[in-house]
């Protein structure tokens, strides 16, 4: 009778233990010492604001997988170190670029510019697509051709989306056997000065050589549009395409990855990615104080640390859900680390039924949360529930002319269908009380309020376990931009 007793008083410890609420659960391992704790360490002097790519930045990947590893998060098959290679590039700009046809030539920064591609000189038969829409490429015959296209599309005039979209272009310019791919440039919204400012320093970029080939790919000015009112009226001729005086430095940084399994037969099938960047923009301009250090704690040792905690509470009380926890390399050269994962997946990207990133440029509302596509999926409500049990607001993207959703890492995802906001510090105007701090040395971890960042960090954790546990999977509410995207992959 007695074993009988302290049987049945086992088994109810045990079925209480199941059914601790979620919020509970959260309070138990997020703690205010242990998120100060990491954020100073990664918002370090000693990291020199975590370069990509740099020594320091090396230090700080080995730190994050040495903390996933002591969660007992299990690395992938693929990535038993928790290592995920980013093969990426430096490139110096050319001494010459150069891009004839017909009577025209265009040379130097005055009005061509080398988006893509490694030195060349090439002659060959010339093709106008317009857009360069992948239409446009199915129609025609491109192989040992050089390629112009208009830059951008016909409804977007975003100048940071037309990177993307050129990008596209080329890969079809370069399945398709094409020896080049230029675009005529006319955006006023980023004018060619500025262009030439930005693009004329060394950059990095992915190397993706061996999936892509080295196509040269040149912006040209055309301000007016005149240059594809010629090619309106003539479709094919001769054209040339020069780069020279350029090198190229090799090198290879790391994601970091790691996941836990979910408890539930079925859904442990689905993953859902917990998702920051924790590289940042190395050393600059010394400010008034002498300091030449972006420490990058807000931007984002914050956002890392979140997932760290997630990642610490998920393995030790794991979802019904299976997680995916992955920091990013080269997010501050152009969502590098992003871009390579989506591209190169450890897991089949279907598996990936949502991304909930975290990502920050300051704050300057300590009541709030601001979800970058807050109301763009169904789980909105999960998110508000999860801020509001700390006493926060979860608003949404307050300041959309700024295009944030777009400029994190979690447009990478949202692009191949994947649903994908991103869960912020407060901010509720891209004021000065944020400006004063994003991508400036003052970016350090004894200025943060950690009170504040107690509430924020248990919202998204508590988060993160409501969304892992709904019964429904999250999705992409009707008529979002990646709505189709999401069908497409999922189908």
């Amino acid at each position: 009778m007695r074993n009988q007793i302290l049987a049945l008083l086992t088994a109810c410890l045990s079925l209480t233990a199941v059914a601790q609420p979620d919020k509970q659960l959260t309070d138990a391992t997020v703690s205010k010492a242990k998120i100060e704790s990491h954020i100073r360490f990664l918002a370090s002097d000693e990291l020199r604001g975590r370069d990509t790519p740099s020594p320091e930045q090396r230090i700080a990947a080995l730190y994050l997988a040495t903390q996933l590893q002591s969660y007992g998060v299990k690395p992938l098959a693929a990535h038993p170190d928790y290592l995920q290679p980013v093969a990426m590039k430096i490139q110096s700009r050319p001494q010459e670029v150069a891009v004839t046809y017909g009577d025209k030539s265009f040379k130097g920064s005055e009005n061509s510019l080398l988006i893509n591609g490694a030195n060349m000189d090439a002659q060959a038969e010339a093709v106008f697509l317009d857009f360069g829409t992948e239409e446009d490429f199915k129609k025609a015959d491109v192989k040992g051709k050089i390629v112009f296209v208009r830059a951008g599309s016909v409804t977007d005039s975003d100048p940071r989306q037309w990177f993307f979209l050129g990008s596209e272009k080329r890969k079809r310019a370069a399945a398709k056997g094409a020896v080049a791919l230029v675009e005529f440039y006319n955006n006023p919204q980023l004018p060619w000065k500025v262009l030439v400012g930005y693009l004329r320093a060394e950059r990095a970029t992915l190397d993706n050589e061996a999936t892509e080939p080295p196509l040269a790919h040149v912006w040209l000015h055309d301000v007016t549009a005149k240059e594809v009112g010629f090619w309106n009226t003539k479709k094919k001729t001769k054209a040339s395409v020069k780069v020279a005086g350029m090198a190229v430095r090799k090198f290879t940084t790391y994601n970091v990855v790691g996941y836990t399994e979910g408890g539930d037969a079925r859904l442990k099938n689905e993953y859902v990615v917990y998702s920051a960047h924790y590289d940042h923009i190395g050393i600059g301009k010394a400010n008034a104080e002498g300091d030449t250090i972006y420490n990058g704690a807000r931007d984002n040792a914050v956002g890392t640390v979140t997932v760290l905690s997630a990642a610490e509470n998920l393995a030790k009380h794991p979802t019904k859900r299976s997680a995916l926890f992955v920091l990013f390399t080269g997010e501050e050269k152009g969502l590098l680390g992003s871009n390579w994962f989506v591209e190169h997946p450890p897991l089949d990207l279907r598996k990936m039924v949502y991304c909930f990133n975290s990502d920050n440029a300051g704050y300057n509302d300590t009541t709030v949360a601001t979800i970058v596509g807050l109301g763009r999926t169904t789980a909105e409500n999960h998110i508000k529930t999860a801020c509001q049990a700390y006493n926060l607001t979860a608003i949404d993207d307050p300041v959309p002319e700024q295009n944030l959703f777009d400029r994190s890492d979690n447009v990478n995802f949202a692009k191949k269908g994947i649903p994908a906001p991103t869960f912020s510090l407060g901010l509720t105007a891209f004021d000065g009380e944020v400006t004063k701090h994003y991508h400036q040395a003052s970016d350090q971890w004894n200025t943060l309020n950690y009170s504040y960042l107690y509430k924020f960090f248990s919202s998204y954790v508590y988060a993160c376990r409501l969304i892992g546990n709904a019964p429904e999977r999250p999705f992409w509410k009707p008529g979002d931009k990646y709505h189709e995207a999401g069908i497409k992959l999922y189908q």
